[in-house]
């Protein structure tokens, strides 16, 4: 609601329709042909499952997105970033140039690290995944993929990584990782297992360290831009945005119970230190 209000909308000009699916990806089609029925006059998507399926109930109503996952241009979802050309704009993270900073972290906690078990999910695409890949190979890192679409992959996904001698966890982007983060967090320490995602809250619930956008300014730019389409600007001429405020959040109760000394450097350079 923020973002609408700084977008120039008044409370009392928005009528909101919240649709969540609580996990389940299979209730996003049927969402989307409902709102499209009901003949609203934007829809917001949350993740690149969402955007396309609200892609695929309409061509005519305006999407803005909020996508942590995705290349914009290269899913489809765009013509170009700077003239995206059909009825989708939207907040996409910079993902190529972002991804090596998990692993730069976890090695800069963990200097011996060389095994890293690495949570993904193939139904958000291969984009992130190729990047942090290539960011490995450059590290000398080597990457243990472990599907995980939900609680019980995870389970399974923390015992495999402990049993395979990982020596940390990079959890990548997926609406099942944002929507744990306190769940994720509780598994890694049974397994006592250092661990980093692009979810803040995961190192604020009790996970090692987490670094990523700044998700109210995220949501807040998301909010804006479907304010200025509320009121006449149109999707395939607004400018793709990407997020320009990040956290880099280290939880320095975890490291200790996993004993781990924190160098001074990722001190310094964390925005907020958990004691």
């Amino acid at each position: 609601m923020a973002g609408l209000k700084a977008g120039g909308l008044q409370p009392d000009q928005i009528s909101l329709v919240r649709r969540i699916t609580g996990g389940d990806l299979g209730k996003l089609a049927p969402m989307a042909s409902d709102l499209v029925e009901r003949k609203v006059d934007l829809i917001s998507a949350i993740s690149p499952v969402a955007i396309r399926a609200a892609m695929t109930a309409t061509k005519t109503i305006p999407i803005v997105a909020g996508d942590l996952e995705s290349d914009p241009v290269a899913a489809g979802f765009v013509s170009s970033v700077a003239h995206p050309g059909g009825n989708v704009t939207g907040v996409f993270l910079d993902f190529p140039d972002f991804s090596k900073k998990w692993l730069e972290a976890l090695k800069e906690a963990i200097p011996q690290l060389k095994n890293v078990a690495l949570f993904w999910d193939p139904g958000t695409g291969k984009q992130q995944l190729s990047a942090v890949q290539s960011a490995a190979d450059a590290m000398g890192i080597t990457l243990e993929r472990i599907e995980v679409r939900g609680r019980a992959d995870a389970e399974a996904g923390f015992a495999t990584a402990s049993q395979q001698g990982a020596g940390a966890v990079l959890m990548l982007s997926s609406p099942f990782v944002g929507s744990a983060t306190k769940m994720l967090a509780d598994l890694a320490m049974a397994q006592r297992l250092p661990a980093i995602t692009l979810f803040t809250d995961f190192a604020r619930n009790g996970g090692l360290m987490a670094y990523g956008p700044d998700f109210a300014a995220f949501f807040r730019e998301q909010g804006v831009m479907a304010g200025k389409i509320l009121q006449g600007a149109k999707a395939a001429d607004l400018p793709v945005e990407t997020p320009t405020k990040f956290e880099f959040v280290l939880n320095l109760k975890t490291a200790k119970a996993l004993n781990l000394p924190m160098p001074a450097s990722l001190l310094l350079r964390a925005d907020e230190v958990i004691e």
